[in-house]
Parts: C-alpha cells; sequence; structure tokens
C-alpha cells in the first residue's frame, strides 16, 4: 500500500533524511470500509500518507484482520505481550494491558488549537459527557477516530415494486411490507451468520423495551462515582444485574425481545442466514448488493460501497416496537444514537519509547480536522470531534429520534472469551429453546458483569 512499510522492522534503522532514525508502527483491526482482505482502502492509505508526511521519522503500516474474528485475534495478542502499537479498542482486554491515555488526555495535542487533547473531542460522545469513554477503572484508554450510527439501507425500487413506503414507521409495518417484499419476489432484509445482524436486532429492541427501567438503575456518574448518567453507566448495569434488579429469566421485556427479533428472523431476513459467511460493509453483504435484498443494516461507513449499484438507495431507522406488538412497550421510539464505538484505537501497554510516543502521535493527527476530515469525507465518517463536519449523504441517518442515544445502551452483554460470537444463532433457528437461551444469558450476563467489576476493582459489597 501507498506509503506503508514493511511489517517487522525495529524502531531504528532507517534514516528519515533529516539524520534522524525512523520509528516504525503497526496498526492492526477490521476492515469496516469494504470486503479487501489487504486495504482498509484509498481514503485510509491516503490518511496514513498525509501523517508520514506530517512526520517523516514516523512509518505506519496497517494490518488488516477479518471482521467474525478480530477481537479474539487482538485479545490473545493483548494477552501475550504480542500486539502491535495500535489496535482496535473493541477487543477482549483488561486495563493493564493497555496505555492508560490520562496524561496525554490532558496536555495539548500538536494537532488542534484545543487547551488540551480531550477538549478537542464533543464531550457528548467522547469525555466527561459520555459514560463509556473511560474504561472499567476509570481511565481513558483510546481515542475516537470518528462516530458510528448504523441504520436500515433499503432499494427504492424493490419498495417501489412492492408497494411498500419508506420509512417503515414500526415493527407490525416491518412485518406487513417483508410478505409483500417478499411476494414481489426478493428477500426483505439480507442477513448473514455474523454476531452484529443479531447483536444491532437485539440490542435495538431491549433498549426500547426496557427503557421504562432507567431511573431505577441509574445509579453512578460517567466516572463511576454515586450518581446519575444522562445514558445508564456500564457500571450501573452491571450493578443491576450482580443484584439482580435486571435478570433474562425475572425481567420480562428481555424474553420479549428475543421472542421479537425471533419472530423478525423468521419473518424477514435471508432464508438460509446462517449459512452465509458475515463480513464488511453490509450485512448480508452480497445479497444487497447484487438488488436481491430490499433492506440491509449497514453503517454510515457502508455507504461509499453503494457508489457502483444501478438502482437508488435510501436509509431508514429500525421500526418502532409499539403497544400493538406487545402490551410490554411504553412505545419508546426506537434509537442507536450516534456513538464512539466506530474506528477507535489504542495502544497496548507493551509499547514504549519512541514507538509509544510514535502512537499518541498517529492518534492524535487522526483526531484533528488536520488529519481526519478528508477520510471522513471519503469514508462516510461522523465526526468525534468539535471542529469536523459530517460527510456528505448520512442525513437518513443523523435525524429524529434514532441519532439520539437510548436511555440504556445495548443489552448485549458477552463475556470476553465469548466476543465476536453470533450468541443466538440456536434460537433463531428453533435448535434451542426460549427457556435454554435466557438461561445462557443469565450466565454470560453474570460472567461479564464480574469481569468488569473485576477490571474496575470495584470495592462495594454487591461487585465482590
Amino acid at each position: 500500500m501507498t506509503g506503508l512499510a514493511l511489517a517487522g522492522c525495529g524502531a531504528g534503522g532507517a534514516d528519515a533524511g533529516n539524520g534522524e532514525e525512523v520509528v516504525e508502527i503497526t496498526l492492526s483491526g477490521p476492515n469496516q470500509w469494504n470486503n479487501n482482505p489487504s486495504s482498509f482502502g484509498p481514503a485510509w492509505e491516503d490518511m496514513v500518507a498525509r501523517f508520514e508526511e506530517a512526520e517523516p521519522n514516523i512509518k505506519v503500516k496497517t494490518t488488516v484482520l477479518p471482521i467474525p474474528t478480530f477481537a479474539q485475534t487482538l485479545s490473545t495478542q493483548l494477552t501475550a505481550g504480542t500486539a502491535p502499537e495500535l489496535v482496535f479498542n473493541q477487543a477482549p482486554h483488561s486495563p493493564d494491558q493497555v496505555v492508560n491515555l490520562d496524561e496525554y488526555m490532558a496536555a495539548p495535542s500538536p494537532y488542534s488549537d484545543a487547551d488540551t487533547w480531550l477538549d478537542s473531542f464533543d464531550q457528548k460522545y467522547f469525555g466527561t459527557g459520555n459514560a463509556g469513554s473511560k474504561n472499567a477503572a476509570g481511565n481513558y484508554e483510546w481515542a475516537p477516530l470518528n462516530l458510528v450510527i448504523i441504520g436500515v439501507y433499503y432499494n427504492e425500487e424493490i419498495f417501489e415494486e412492492a408497494g411498500v413506503t419508506a420509512p417503515i414507521e414500526t415493527m407490525d409495518d416491518m412485518m406487513d411490507a417483508c410478505v409483500a417484499i417478499k411476494d414481489a419476489g426478493y428477500t426483505p432484509f439480507a442477513m448473514d451468520n455474523g454476531w452484529l445482524g443479531q447483536g444491532w436486532t437485539l440490542s435495538t429492541i431491549e433498549s426500547m423495551l426496557v427503557d421504562k427501567y432507567a431511573d431505577e438503575l441509574n445509579q453512578f456518574a460517567p466516572d463511576g462515582s454515586p450518581g446519575t448518567s444522562p445514558q445508564v453507566s456500564g457500571k450501573s448495569i452491571s450493578k443491576a444485574v450482580l443484584t439482580g434488579e435486571l435478570s433474562p429469566l425475572e425481567t420480562p421485556e428481555i424474553a420479549e425481545s428475543l421472542k421479537i427479533t425471533k419472530d423478525f428472523f423468521d419473518a424477514c431476513a435471508t432464508p438460509n442466514w446462517s449459512g452465509i459467511q458475515g463480513g464488511a460493509a453490509f450485512i448480508g453483504n452480497d445479497e444487497w448488493l447484487s438488488g436481491k435484498a430490499a433492506m440491509s443494516y449497514g453503517t454510515n461507513f457502508a455507504a461509499n460501497n453503494l457508489e457502483d449499484v444501478d438502482w437508488a438507495y435510501g436509509t431508514m431507522p429500525f421500526p418502532t416496537i409499539t403497544d400493538e406488538t406487545t402490551s410490554l412497550s411504553d412505545n419508546t421510539p426506537a434509537r442507536f444514537g450516534a456513538a464512539p464505538g466506530g474506528t477507535s484505537y489504542m495502544i497496548p501497554a507493551t509499547t514504549e519509547g519512541a514507538k509509544l510516543e510514535a502512537a499518541v502521535k498517529f492518534l492524535q493527527f487522526v483526531t484533528s480536522a488536520e488529519g481526519n476530515q478528508e477520510w471522513m469525507n471519503n469514508s462516510g465518517g461522523i465526526p468525534a470531534t468539535v471542529d469536523g463536519e459530517p460527510a456528505p449523504g448520512l442525513e437518513g441517518l443523523m435525524s429524529g429520534e434514532w441519532f439520539n442515544s437510548p436511555t440504556i445502551p445495548a443489552l448485549t452483554l458477552t463475556p470476553k472469551a465469548k466476543a465476536g460470537q453470533a450468541l443466538y444463532t440456536g434460537y433463531l433457528l428453533g435448535d434451542k429453546s426460549l427457556e435454554d437461551q435466557l438461561v445462557e444469558m443469565q450466565e454470560d450476563w453474570t460472567q461479564a458483569s464480574q469481569e468488569q467489576a473485576a477490571d474496575g476493582g470495584w470495592t462495594e459489597d454487591w461487585a465482590q
């Protein structure tokens, strides 16, 4: 790739032409933009080249990892102490395995006019106003290059042929639309066997149905101290799970969310979805791009993959679960919210010296307007910083309730050992009973909450 250094080189040896040795670092993570196994694409390569031009003593190599396996690959490397200098932040890890960025966040960035690096970020999404910005130990350990929001992409021509009007407002309307689309000869909703299609569906439905419990569960501030948070914090959720206040076995909305998810998969998803390999860009990517499916999930990054299709498309939110679908609904609207869980990277604790300083400089560059804006424009990005502008064409994903964060975030609590796995396949296929799925969820939620308590060093009685 243009401007990228060779793998396996040490911190020194090469000369930048100014009498100083070149520091070479490697960034490793999943491909969120295309299905190329070796490149994140031209926009990313251009950003790396611009960084190398700004910092001629630093060279960056990127390693592309498959989406289904990246989490376990990086987690294993972090545990073994063999991870490269920059890794995608959704890899399971403990706080001591990565660099604490607090001192860097509190100091100025050479690429920003803000007083501190942290001040350059929109605090609603990353910083003092966002409960998910810090790890369980209360430290900043990663930096967001952008924000992510998902949505439903739809084929306008198939909708017109099937007599379906967008946006589809409610789940009952979605079920009717799926019947009409099938009758027109198309797959209603492209799906594959990856974790994302299952997780996004279930978590969106759960967030609507459990919203009614937000006030009673909201017991900790974003920094982990007693108080409240604009979005119920991970510590509040973990406490609720470990004390039994929130339980797949006892909270009826969890079972109801699973049932509605299964109804949706049965009525709308690609019939053989469990045999289709999950990939990047869109869920059920190949079927969707070929024009055989009416809808698919995609992130704001995915739109660039539609440049060459010969049909028009639009975007819309996932439908709301109303009291017409279930009596457990209080008609809370569907919300996903822009979040800094898009493209975010952290530095392994084994990174030291010149490589550590180079890795920090790279994160500072790619979170600045100088390094970031052109990349966002060409990759469908939404800025995490105060001085950035969203890429054009994202209006359908950035308006209304869908763009607001749910009060209770995704409840897909997953133990580290199961990260990236499709956990509900058996139930969705009818091979596992609802009761067995709920028992397994209870075990997973408990283990994940215990892991969070251990990682955070929480001392409350309920956390022991």
